[in-house]
């Protein structure tokens, strides 16, 4: 993880490096605002070229984000994922429209990301304050023989990580062991902390940071925080009911309902 943004080495012909933040929360998941609002705000700042969004297991989200961005002539590309809980921790699923399983095992998830043809990444690894993979988890997994189980990149900024051991380590060990793609993203749940981390790539566009990740040649920039004064107690609040309501309701509610056909089927007989 990087405090100060610098630019990667520059060859002989200088080309212009992109930002793009890869983890954006709307309000179809857990975040606080719809994607319009999101939008809007970040073609005002002018300072990021690809943005993602990645709500907690649910494609739908991004899916109604990419056609709200269709809409308008921004200046900025669209990536739609999710963020999918595996049995082991969370996982970025990038280049998705189409549903991943949820509660599967990380090489069983990362399969089907690259089967649908997205790009997997691990977003804060090895982190305590939420449900993060383990190093035993991705090691273990990157140790698999088959490669279509490894993930493509690890999120090595992410605010929420920041001040932890954590980003440091698994910086140190992506640079030592791994050699995964760095990612950098906000994981925003609220519009103050679009930016707060970022990717930086050669180029500008979505297509040239897919390549970028697939070529490792991307860097993870811290870009500051979010102070909590600028979001405000109650927000916070609200938020994290937010996210006990929608979020297992939108991973358990299928099961919850089949469970409830079960039941009801055995209770007619």
């Amino acid at each position: 993880m990087i405090d100060e943004p610098r630019p990667p080495l520059m060859d002989a012909a200088p080309r212009r490096y992109g930002r793009a933040d890869l983890q954006i929360h709307t309000d179809h998941g857990d975040g606080m605002e719809d994607a319009r609002t999101i939008f809007e705000r970040i073609e005002l700042r002018g300072d990021l070229d690809v943005v993602a969004v990645t709500d907690h297991d649910d494609v739908r989200g991004a899916l109604r984000a990419r056609e709200i961005h269709a809409q308008a002539p921004y200046h900025f590309d669209f990536v739609p994922g999710i963020e999918v809980t595996t049995l082991q921790g969370h996982l970025l699923a990038l280049w998705i429209d189409r549903p991943i399983a949820s509660f599967k095992s990380l090489e069983a998830t990362v399969a089907a990301v690259h089967a649908a043809g997205g790009i997997a990444v691990v977003p804060h690894p090895f982190s305590l304050l939420t449900r993060s993979i383990g190093r035993r988890s991705l090691e273990r997994v990157l140790a698999i023989a088959d490669p279509t189980t490894h993930p493509d990149g690890i999120e090595l900024a992410n605010p929420t990580s920041k001040g932890w051991d954590t980003g440091r380590r698994a910086r140190m060990l992506n640079h030592r062991d791994y050699h995964l793609a760095e990612t950098g993203g906000s994981d925003a749940h609220f519009i103050e902390a679009i930016g707060t981390a970022y990717t930086l790539f050669p180029g500008q566009t979505a297509t040239e940071l897919r390549r970028a990740i697939l070529e490792r040649s991307t860097e993870a920039i811290m870009n500051g925080g979010t102070p909590l004064r600028a979001i405000g107690p109650r927000r916070l609040a609200l938020q994290q009911v937010r996210g006990m309501a929608v979020t297992p309701r939108k991973v358990l509610g299928p099961q919850i309902l089949r469970l409830r056909d079960r039941v009801m089927r055995a209770g007619s007989r």
